[in-house]
């Protein structure tokens, strides 16, 4: 859509058309809602200054990038948001040109501009990157990595801060105190108490002079931290006004160096129920528009977050030496409660990953139980302070990993598969895994007492398999839950759930034994010895990548041991990224539903 001639009056008819057609589409299909809002003048008046068929347009995160997807030829497809085979709820290089760069974790945006400004130097065009950064996206180190080379080399870059007071929960620390709290500091106060009572006492055009001092010193004071980085600011700029930020930004774009565009913005802007800092609307499911309640079908079982919630509290009243932390995402993880009843043993330290897991190692070295709640996906975040700061160490944080496995919506940036993969090489590390109510709190009760670096993993929402009794973790060894004489199913956490169902399908025509691997590493090695003396035929469920997973492990342990008569067939995830969409949607298409496992099995058995 060619905006460049657009007026005033028609660019914000133009945001208010936008608003609604995101609320509607929201409201149906779930997704980030007040995130989206709030950024739509922003995204407007980005379009009308710069050209984001040739200018870099880069979203941090990028779940805020509706606007920018009804403004570059998705208007009609929009209804698709975030459905299997429909549009992506980030940016999406492949979905449009318009689309510069994949994005779903946060704070990679400049060190993005930076390079694409590189790039733009080295072959002499005239194009300027544009990146929208939140304010919460800036507690993450890898922003100053970037804005100190920026700073530096001085290339022309555009950053264009929305400072909405609220990352996804509370914003955590001092930037973005410094950012957001200013105006409201002592220092400023008093600053300003003394210049009204000067301005009372002098005339009237000493007191203009004085009140456009006070004027002058509100709007460099939050920039001080990025002039001194050597980065041009300009700010605050009230966020929702098009007219100033197409202003603002003509200026920033014309001064070909980098520049940070400070705007202040409201959350949800133009759904008063969603407008202001209010956690539950930044990523949301279907809802009301009306009402704004939530439209959602009933829960017959808890979900493997809200029974660690649970229990890490439990844990943790009886046993003083248990900590934790989660990175920006306590609702998540389910830490919030435990951060409440216990705000000096558990944090949110922002969106840190690195500095969450380095942390939580010196914390074990001195004799506390850190339970480390992070997703999958953004446990990737940490990767290097896992092998050097616990592993090493070999210090016994444990690691909660959250939204192992499909995780439906959010796609490919979000799926939790690579866990296993990337943790199974490290020394030190154990890994293990519950896959219904019982063994997640088992589960919890034997990180508490490991003395070593562990991590266990459980999905999104609720356990595939009932409840039912089970006996207590040790190291290494796994449980078998069900005999047979025709073929072994062997599950890995959630894995067992989908083992069941598979199996009960198959229980007219063939007998199955189910074994609860609990552990990939260590592995049960006398058990699994064990079965390779009875079965043959050996099937594994696991929510987790192929390649380096838990099929992996045990053709390892096969191959060291000798054992050659083994058929071994993994129902672990492909080589590739797997796409967003509902949950069952993308599992159908990955052929892993227990009704498709189970024709695939009965059609190598009979």
């Amino acid at each position: 859509m060619d905006i460049k001639n657009y007026s005033n009056e028609e660019l914000n008819q133009l945001a208010q058309k936008l608003r609604d057609k995101i609320l509607s589409t929201v409201s149906k299909n779930g997704g980030h809602l007040s995130s989206s809002m709030g950024a739509v003048d922003l995204i407007v008046a980005m379009h009308k200054v710069f050209d984001a068929s040739k200018d870099p347009f880069i979203f941090d995160v990028s779940h805020q990038s509706y606007a920018h997807k009804l403004l570059t030829d998705r208007w009609d497809e929009f209804d698709t948001l975030r459905s299997f085979g429909g549009l992506s709820g980030y940016t999406k290089p492949s979905e449009s040109s318009s689309d510069y760069y994949m994005a779903g974790h946060s704070s990679t945006s400049i060190s993005i501009a930076v390079g694409a400004a590189k790039a733009i130097a080295l072959k002499g065009e005239d194009r300027v990157p544009v990146a929208l950064i939140g304010d919460g996206s800036m507690s993450a180190g890898m922003v100053y990595e970037a804005l100190n080379e920026l700073g530096d080399r001085k290339y022309p870059v555009v950053i264009i801060l929305n400072d909405n007071e609220m990352s996804i929960a509370k914003p955590i620390g001092a930037i973005s105190k410094l950012l957001s709290q200013t105006m409201a500091g002592s220092f400023y106060q008093k600053f300003r108490g003394k210049v009204e009572k000067i301005v009372e006492k002098l005339p009237e055009s000493a007191g203009y002079v004085a009140k456009r001092f006070e004027d002058s010193f509100k709007l460099i004071t939050p920039g001080i931290l990025f002039e001194e980085m050597g980065i041009e600011y300009i700010g605050p700029v009230d966020g929702h006004d098009i007219e100033a930020l197409c202003e603002t930004m003509t200026i920033a774009k014309e001064m070909q160096k980098p520049v940070i565009i400070h705007a202040q913005t409201t959350k949800g802007k133009g759904y008063e129920y969603a407008e202001g800092s209010k956690e539950h609307w930044h990523g949301v499911g279907a809802f009301d528009l009306d009402t704004g309640k939530s439209i959602k079908k009933d829960a017959t079982s808890p979900s493997a977050t809200s029974i660690f919630g649970s229990k890490i509290i439990e844990l943790a009243s009886e046993d003083n030496k248990v900590v934790g932390v989660t990175a920006a995402m306590p609702s998540g993880t389910g830490l919030s409660d435990a951060i409440e009843k216990f705000p000096t043993r558990f944090w949110d330290v922002a969106i840190a990953e690195q500095h969450a897991v380095t942390s939580m190692g010196a914390l074990a070295k001195e004799g506390f139980k850190p339970f480390c709640a992070i997703y999958s996906t953004f446990l990737q975040r940490g990767y290097d302070q896992v092998i050097h700061d616990v592993a090493l160490m070999d210090v016994g944080v444990a690691f909660a990993i959250d939204r192992a496995g499909i995780v439906g919506e959010d796609g490919e940036t979000h799926q939790g598969v690579f866990d296993i993969s990337y943790l199974r090489a490290i020394p030190n590390m154990t890994l293990f895994a519950p896959y219904n109510q019982t063994t997640m709190k088992l589960a919890m009760e034997f990180a508490k007492d490991y003395e070593h670096p562990c991590a266990f993993r459980y999905p999104r929402g609720a356990f595939i398999a009932e409840d039912s009794e089970a006996k207590p973790y040790k190291l290494g060894e796994s449980e078998l839950i069900k005999d047979g004489k025709d073929a072994l199913f062997i599950g890995y956490g959630n894995g067992v759930g989908r083992a069941i169902e598979t199996a009960n399908r198959l229980d007219m025509d063939l007998d199955i034994a189910i074994l609860d691997l609990r552990f990939v590493k260590p592995l049960d090695t006398k058990m699994l010895k064990g079965l390779a003396q009875l079965h043959k035929n050996w099937y594994i469920f696991s929510d987790s990548a192929k390649m380096g997973g838990v099929g992996s492990a045990i053709l390892e342990f096969l191959s060291q041991e000798g054992i050659k008569d083994i058929s071994l067939t993994s129902f672990e995830y492909e080589d590739e990224f797997i796409t967003h969409g509902n949950t069952r949607l993308v599992e159908e298409s990955l052929e892993i539903l227990p009704w498709q496992l189970a024709k695939r099995v009965k059609s190598d058995l009979i």
